[in-house]
């Protein structure tokens, strides 16, 4: 069989710990095999983050912004221990956050659905897609305690050199806390623009909500520039694809999602979104099968697996153990950086390749082959419970033939 031909090269963000271990099982499994891949590689892994001050972070997401698509493994965010177990210059920032900051991007978390895998609510028989804004809020906050007897006021300095002050609360009779956070009217935008996007692009209706009865100017500037945005650009697209956008509270929707039966895609401030796709993954079923999409406002693409690096398995691995580590998601990474690859580029083989080996996947799982984490939450009659190496094997049997026929 000729190996599919790629065009242009996607670029690799390799990661760390055990999921780096099953992003090179991958390639030589499921992807080489099959595809003539080109990509442009950047090692993410925290040793050489450290080596190169943390440059190639921005190298790569800055390629990601010239070749429009780009696929990530998961890689490690330093804590105090990690900086004195790799024995780090520095604390490095998230990976993720930097690449966010850089390409202006909104990430897009949707639950990959499996027979035998029920989710907690049983109304839900589509996935549920959250949008969650990676800018600003309490990720960029100021914080500050305070003494009691002090005041603590909000201060914004003009360019004229003018002040406008707002008391926050006078801590007369108590020791307190302070913070402050921000926004961006450009950032929303560029959420908003990429919400909007999306949901064309998915065909799916989109919800967006916030607190604008309590915030009344910070929230509610959410709430104007969505709604701006939407009637000046999105109004017209949305009623010919026949989907719709529509605001409201964060606990009405969060009502509205319980009682739904998914099919849609939920827009969440920043906070929202992180705490909301962790619940999400979960009641549908596991973060290992979340898949998870950052999409610049002008439409770039990168892809990676919701969940971490699997830290546990990789120092059982280390000591020649065998590990049943679920590989769904960073799997899907691939499938969907390669079908973005090849939409844009006009390579149908590619797209239907990027088809096949999810299906390949699914069609595992549904015949009770699966790792002992997917073995736990499956309802099946009859499991099979394979370490990962022999998962992808499973899966790739199943590639072959339909690839071939």
């Amino acid at each position: 069989m000729a190996k599919i031909q790629m065009t242009t090269p996607l670029v690799e963000m390799d990661g760390d710990e055990m999921t780096r271990i099953i992003w090179k099982w991958i390639k030589e499994i499921l992807i080489t095999p099959y595809i003539d891949l080109k990509t442009d590689y950047y090692d993410l892994g925290l040793v050489h983050r450290n080596e190169t001050d943390d440059q190639v972070t921005i190298d790569s997401a800055n390629a990601a912004l010239k070749y429009g698509v780009a696929v990530k493994c998961a890689t490690i965010t330093p804590n105090a221990q990690r900086v004195e177990e790799y024995k780090l210059k520095e604390m490095w920032k998230s990976p993720n956050g930097t690449i966010r900051a850089i390409m202006d991007g909104t990430v897009f978390r949707k639950p990959i659905l499996v027979k035998g895998i029920t989710p907690y609510i049983p109304t839900w028989t589509k996935p549920i897609t959250i949008a969650r804004h990676a800018y600003g809020d309490i990720y960029k906050n100021t914080e500050l305690k305070v003494q009691k007897g002090a005041k603590a006021e909000l201060v914004v300095t003009n360019p004229d050199g003018t002040e406008t002050r707002a008391l926050i609360n006078d801590f007369k009779n108590s020791d307190g806390i302070v913070q402050g956070v921000h926004n961006l009217d450009n950032s929303i935008a560029s959420f908003a623009r990429a919400c909007f996007n999306y949901a064309l692009d998915a065909k799916e209706t989109l919800w967006f909500a916030s607190k604008d009865t309590i915030s009344k100017i910070y929230d509610h500037r959410f709430k104007d520039i969505f709604a701006e945005i939407y009637e000046n650009e999105y109004r017209q697209k949305f009623e010919k694809a026949g989907i719709e956008y529509f605001y409201t509270l964060i606990d009405d929707v969060v009502a509205r999602v319980i009682r739904s039966e998914g099919g849609f895609i939920w827009a969440c401030k920043n906070y929202d979104g992180d705490v909301m796709s962790d619940m999400l993954a979960t009641a549908f079923g596991s973060l290992g099968l979340m898949t998870s999409v950052l999409v610049s406002p002008d439409g770039k693409y990168e892809y990676e697996a919701a969940h971490g690096t699997v830290t546990r398995h990789y120092y059982n691995y280390l000591k020649g153990e065998k590990t049943s580590t679920n590989p769904i998601a960073t799997i899907f990474a691939w499938s969907g950086a390669l079908r973005k690859r090849g939409e844009l580029d006009n390579i149908p083989a590619l797209c239907d390749y990027a088809d096949k080996l999810e299906r390949a996947s699914i069609k595992t799982m549904e015949e009770g082959i699966m790792d002992k984490n997917l073995a736990a939450m499956s309802k099946l009659p009859e499991k099979r419970v394979v370490d990962t190496e022999t998962f992808l094997n499973e899966i790739n049997s199943r590639l072959e033939k339909m690839m071939a026929g």
